[in-house]
């Protein structure tokens, strides 16, 4: 029989056993369990997640590769473990993983005690949820343990997170050592860098003066200072303001604002209540006086009522620049060729009053020339004129119909595959409906926890998207009669004059945009007739729709190429 092995290491090492420490040494048990038996194993079904949560179900690439390599049919006999937490610790969703397994018509084995688990009986079951409930309830304790420890820490001002700019992390060590010989760490403290401390002094200095973020940034920049993350591109405005926002740099430490939770099989932060929070005065870590914060506090204060925002966090009046919403086609879907930071509309004015709108590199307008030295800027309207322009272009009766061709193929090809999916899909609804009815009775029984609920909205969700897809694939199995040439012409007819049509619709024209690229529209600046301008060039997905090079002058005007 083919064998498939599943290992797995947990970050959290408190209270786990020597066994699963390593995910080699559990390999290698399971390899030799499987031979004992006669069984053989391929590299290819050896699936492990080395340092993963066992609350963790979503990022977890082995088990993943592990629950999909079950449909449409497992391509082995028999899983391998050492033992039933090794496939995690969340009582709910492991129960229902070994479900999965088993209804494949898969055994699963634990080599540490030589046991099969089974779900034949209702014994098999209760003895299953026992098992879950035991590895459970110890990833709490390890959970609680390691945040008493956390709090030990910093009531003593240790390190419990990573490095922070201004500060060194050093650490300290005991005179018992480890098993090769090295000292032990006890612990780490930090230490202010003498350099690094000197910069966010600086910051705040230049801030309380008056100046903004990006003009921060661009001195920074334009002195070579090495930024919080090293790399090439420098400082960034959001850097500086978070700097500005950290309580440490006034010798203030804040812990236990966060919780770690489980939700949807994944890990999610949510703020604790404020009297939870720990605040802890630390003067030997000060970088700034008080005074200067509060110079700083004031002024972030009177910016953030300068740009408010609505509920939903758009601003009412905001700064210029990159805005995820924004009302210009081009803002973060052009980057620019010289250093890859993204084409953003400026409002370009004089004494501070609005004007006329250009398109210009981010990485210039915010950092500076010693990031990116391309000082080009395009009317708005020139360079959107352009790239709509280039699109009608590529629009030819010959890519529409080589496109419609390729569509039919694919949709012709999904009706041979539709037969096996289709089966896939109903046996997977049959589960569905088992397990819903099992939520339903825990409800029912008085033990609809918040767990059970959560889950039980979670299978409704999956079972109405997978009847959307049967009704798909119903659909699919009727062998249908496509026109071509009517198909080609009504598209022609609906595509028209868009170029037009898009400019009056920013938002459906950006939307066509991201669909229809492979990445991102690339203006390498360059000079025409001694008048600076893009040459701008993108590939698309639909029938290489947006394949070409344009040129568009900053005088105004453009032409292809």
């Amino acid at each position: 029989m083919r064998a498939a092995v599943y290992a797995r290491k947990s970050t959290e090492q408190t209270g786990v056993a020597a066994e699963a420490r390593s995910v080699t040494r559990q390999i290698e048990n399971a390899k030799a369990y499987a031979e004992s038996k006669g069984w053989t194993v391929s590299d290819e079904h050896i699936y492990m997640d080395d340092g993963v949560s066992g609350a963790e179900f979503v990022k977890r690439p082995g088990f993943l590769r592990l629950m999909n390599a079950l449909k449409p049919r497992p391509p082995f006999h028999v899983l391998v473990m050492s033992e039933e937490s090794r496939l995690g610790r969340e009582a709910i969703q492991v129960g229902y993983a070994f479900k999965q397994i088993v209804d494949a018509g898969v055994r699963v084995f634990f080599y540490l005690t030589n046991q099969e688990r089974t779900l034949d009986s209702a014994t098999d079951k209760m003895m299953l949820a026992l098992t879950n409930f035991a590895s459970e309830f110890e990833r709490e304790k390890a959970s609680q343990r390691t945040h008493d420890a956390m709090m030990r820490k910093a009531k003593s001002l240790y390190v419990t997170g990573n490095k922070i700019y201004g500060y060194d992390n050093q650490p300290v060590y005991g005179t018992e050592r480890n098993s090769d010989g090295t000292l032990r760490r006890q612990h780490v403290v930090r230490k202010i860098n003498p350099e690094q401390s000197r910069i966010v002094a600086q910051i705040f200095e230049h801030y309380a003066a008056g100046c903004g973020l990006a003009a921060i940034a661009k001195t920074l920049n334009q002195a070579l200072v090495p930024p919080p993350m090293g790399g090439p591109l420098g400082w960034c405005p959001t850097a500086i303001r978070e700097i500005l926002r950290r309580d440490l740099y006034r010798g203030i430490v804040w812990w236990n604002r966060t919780q770690t939770i489980q939700r949807d099989g994944t890990k999610k932060q949510r703020k604790r209540p404020q009297s939870d929070w720990l605040r802890l005065e630390a003067p030997e870590l000060r970088i700034v006086s008080d005074a200067v914060w509060a110079q700083v506090e004031a002024l972030r204060k009177r910016n953030a009522v300068a740009y408010r925002r609505e509920g939903q966090g758009r601003f009412v009046s905001r700064p210029t620049g990159e805005n995820q919403r924004s009302a210009y086609l081009l803002s973060s879907i052009a980057k620019c060729g010289r250093c890859g930071g993204s084409i953003v509309a400026i409002s370009k004015g004089r004494d501070g009053r609005s004007g006329q709108t250009v398109y210009r590199c981010s990485y210039f307008h915010k950092r500076g020339t010693s990031i990116c030295r391309n000082a080009v800027s395009i009317k708005q309207n020139l360079l959107d004129s352009a790239v709509l322009t280039a699109m009608n272009e590529a629009i030819d009766g010959r890519v529409i119909s080589a496109s419609i061709r390729r569509a039919l193929e694919k949709l012709r090809g999904q009706q041979a595959h539709s037969p096996d999916r289709r089966s896939a899909v109903i046996r997977e609804l049959s589960l569905l409906e088992t397990r819903l009815q099992h939520l339903v009775e825990l409800i029912a029984s008085g033990h609809g926890t918040p767990t059970v609920v959560q889950s039980l909205h979670k299978e409704e969700a999956r079972k109405e998207s997978l009847l959307a897809e049967l009704e798909q694939l119903q659909a699919l199995t009727t062998t249908l009669s496509f026109d071509e040439r009517q198909i080609t012409k009504r598209l022609r007819d609906a595509l028209g004059n868009h170029p037009a049509l898009l400019g009056r619709h920013v938002p459906l024209a950006r939307q066509m945009l991201r669909t229809l690229l492979d990445g991102n529209i690339v203006c390498e600046p360059i000079e025409e007739d001694h008048r600076p301008g893009y040459r701008f060039t993108a590939t698309g997905t639909f029938g290489r729709l947006l394949t070409g090079t344009s040129v568009v002058n900053a005088g105004g005007g453009g032409e292809g190429s």
